[in-house]
Order: C-alpha cells, then structure tokens, then sequence
C-alpha cells in the first residue's frame, strides 16, 4: 500500500461511493480477464527491501525524511515508522542473468543509501526484527508523517473500537504487549518478491507460493528476538498478524485457500468479505482500477495476488511473496529469491493446480510450524508424509528449484548453493542471533556490532563465525 492518499478521515459517503467503485472496477477486471485482454507476456521480477535506520548504539533512529530528503531517490521510499524506508529496483525481465543482476542493482542502491546515512550519523540495517528495539519505541511520535499511514491508524482504531491491541506471543520466551496504535506493524521488515506471470496461469504461481512458503520460511528465518525475548524463529509472522487486527476476517493471514481458476477469485473474495479501510476516491477511469488496488492494499494475504500495467497499459496479475525476512546478507536474499522462484515454478507445473498435491491445511500448517521452529519443524508433504524440513529442503525441494530455475531459463550463480550450505550447517540468521547472543553474554548490543560487521561482509550467513 505505497500510495499517498489526501485526506486522515471518511464519512459514510465517502465508503458508500468507494464499495460503487470498487465493485464496478472488480466487475471490469473480470470481464478484461474472461475476454484475454490480462497480460500473457513474459515474467517479471521485482524487489522490495525494507530496512531498519539506527544510530551508533544500534537503536531505532527516527530520521527517514531527512535520509530521505537527501538521497532524493525514487527507488527509496517511506516506511510507516520514521526508523523504517523501503528500498526498490526496477523490475527486471526473466532472463539468464536475472538473479546477478538484482544482486548487482540491489548492492549498488543499498550503498548509495548507507553512504547518506554515514553522513546523517546513522546506519542502516536488514534484519527481520530489530533486537535492540523497546516497546516504547514503538508510539505515534514515530510515525511517518503521511495521511496514509494517520488513516489507516485511525480507520482500523475506530473498526475496533478504540479496544487497544493485544499481542500474545508464545516462543521461547512469552511476550505480552498491550498497544492502542497501528505502530507494532513497524516492527516488522521483509524482504518481498514480485513475481509477474502470464495471467492464465499466474494463479498457478499462486498456489505454488502457499505450497511452497512453510519449507522456504524454514530455511529463511531472521527475526528470533523481540522486546529482548527470544520469540519464534521468524517473530515477524505473529507480531504482523496480531499488529494488523480489526474484526472481520483477517487481514494478515495465509488466506481462506488455493485458487481454482485465476486469481480473479481472491479479488472478488476482497470485494465480496473485507470492509473498506480506506475510502479515498479517485477521478480516474475504471480502467486504473485504483480503488480495487487500494482496497486489495490494505489486505495483507501472505502471498499476496496484484493487479498492475505493462509499459503498453495492459493490465497484469503479479504475485507478491510477502513471507521473508530482511537481511542477513544481499547473497542470502537473493538466494531466498532464487529457491522461490525455482520452487514456484516446480510446484506450479507439478499438477493439481499448482500445489504439487498438498492440502491448504497442510501448507498452512506448515508456514507456522516453519516460522516457530525453522529448520527443526516437521512438515507434511505429499508421497512423504511428515518430515524435518533440513531434510525436505535437502533431498526434495532444493533439488525441485534447480529444475525449476533451469525450466524458467534463469541461471542459479551458485545462489542455491547458499540454501544448500544453510540447510547443511543449520545456520540461519535465527539460529546465528541465538548463539552470537549467547556468546556475548545476552548483551544484545554486542550481538548488533557482530549482525551488522557480518552483514557488511556480504558473506552469506552459515559462514559467519560467532
């Protein structure tokens, strides 16, 4: 939901005219769909980063609009907290090269950014959660100053009732936290893919990212540590979904299923059963779709279906694979990138739609076993039954992404390699933050300096030392 909107409130009015459009733009984009006019072109690829800004104690540091204003750089972008920005590439066509040139694009922007905020006494940071964070970080005083993120905070307030948040976090460690604001969201940075197909299949691809989420999520996981509690392996999950929490059906979530026969279903799933947060309306024609968009934007699905345009104003389905975290390193991103698209493309060409054969209970049951235990989770997995998912990755799905990289054209440059060395090691950025705190006595500032000198090294991972 990157887009800026002009007001902080609604009236009924405003609603009643939003559910007009948003109806009449869902029943165009079905009609565009069923008549082929939905892109068929080729795949593309995009990337988002959203990453921590933090002074020299490694604490949140609330400059983003200055950093901001003097990098001056539309590939960077606001995130809700003033300690968060999200950086982006342009998207890139499926190609030999794809993976080494994100890298490349990536590593470049990311020092451009640093650079500036050297020069601004801060750093920046790619971590899933940020160790050092306090509860009380997370107030309105750090919000971002744009009507958005005031409206969406007071829209989502006023559906429950001014009834403030409660989060209940069972790992490790238990954490309870009791907010009456939107900002525990901000705890949470990922890494998102933007994977773009031709729009008769895309809702393959969609399934294959259910399939796929709880095995990738296992290998993938950098967020152990919240409030200095050692939570789940991957925090973000939980906090995200209990952050994000007004009644109805839940807005951050894994979704009600697969698709049968094109991802038109989820939209009409979001016209049909979420209420609108943010009623803002557009003079554009239907054909924007801008209200259809805005509403799906503040649906928070984990793999996440988008409607966009091609540079000949065709519209197109994408599939936004929203499950990993930042960090620990460029080459672990990029290999996260590399085993998913791999693996979706695997899965989607498998049978049964797209989901290789298994349940959406099942998958679904695997993204939270992966995301509380990682590598140490049992998943199910059809022909297999119940598995360690070291295993899994091992000898099944690594292995499945290889071909499915290889099918889509896309050279591996050794980035699955870098899964394959984290699965051998049982190494993740989780599983490294435990024991790097550990052997620094629980002082969480020590484990920071250790994160970001291994971050700076670009090595990945399951080679850093403790």
């Amino acid at each position: 939901m990157g887009e800026e909107i002009e007001t902080t409130g609604f009236t009924r009015a405003d609603k009643a005219r939003f559910a007009d459009r948003l109806a009449q733009e869902t029943d165009l984009a079905r009609t565009l769909f069923a008549q082929g006019r939905f892109s068929r072109a080729g795949y593309m690829l995009g990337f988002e980063i959203e990453t921590w800004i933090v002074d020299h104690n490694y604490a949140p540091s609330s400059i983003n609009q200055r950093l901001l204003e003097t990098l001056d750089n539309p590939y960077v972008v606001p995130e809700l907290s003033r300690f968060n920005v999200e950086l982006n590439c342009d998207p890139l066509p499926l190609e030999v090269e794809t993976l080494r040139r994100a890298h490349e694009a990536l590593t470049a922007l990311w020092a451009t950014c640093n650079g500036v905020a050297h020069r601004l006494d801060a750093n920046l940071v790619m971590i899933g959660t940020l160790p050092t964070l306090r509860d009380e970080d997370l107030t309105l005083a750090n919000i971002s100053p744009l009507n958005r993120y005031y409206a969406l905070n007071a829209e989502i307030q006023r559906q429950r009732g001014g009834r403030p948040t409660q989060v209940d976090i069972a790992g490790r460690d238990h954490l309870l936290s009791e907010h009456r604001d939107l900002m525990l969201e901000a705890a949470t940075t990922s890494f998102q893919i933007h994977l773009k197909a031709p729009a008769d299949i895309a809702h393959l691809y969609y399934n294959a990212s259910i399939a796929a989420s709880g095995p990738i999520l296992a290998a993938c996981g950098n967020a152990p540590f919240l409030f200095g509690k050692a939570l789940w392996e991957e925090t973000r999950i939980p906090l995200f979904e209990q952050a994000v929490k007004p009644p109805g059906p839940a807005r951050v979530c894994m979704g009600s299923g697969y698709t049968t026969l094109s991802l038109m279903e989820v939209f009409e799933e979001n016209a049909r059963d979420y209420d609108v947060l943010l009623p803002m309306g557009f003079d554009d024609p239907p054909e924007a779709m801008r209200h259809l968009r805005l509403h799906n934007g503040v649906i928070w699905r984990w793999n996440r279906p988008l409607i966009g345009f091609d540079d000949d104003g065709a519209p197109h389905f994408r599939v936004e694979h929203r499950i990993l975290p930042a960090g620990p390193s460029f080459i672990d991103m990029i290999a996260n990138a590399a085993l998913y698209l791999g693996l979706a493309r695997a899965l989607a060409f498998a049978g049964d739609g797209g989901t290789g054969g298994l349940a959406f209970a099942d998958a679904r049951r695997n993204f939270y076993a992966a995301a509380r235990h990682g590598l140490e989770a049992r998943l199910e997995w059809p022909g297999l039954g119940e598995i360690a998912a070291d295993r899994l990755l091992a000898e099944r799905l690594i292995p499945a992404a290889r071909e499915g990289l290889a099918d889509l054209g896309v050279a591996e440059s050794g980035f699955l390699d870098v899964i394959e060395g984290r699965v051998q090691t049982g190494q993740t950025g989780a599983v490294w933050q435990r024991k790097a705190l550990e052997a620094r006595g629980g002082e969480f500032y020590a484990l920071m300096a250790a994160y970001c000198e291994g971050q700076r090294s670009g090595e990945p991972v399951h080679q850093w030392g403790l």
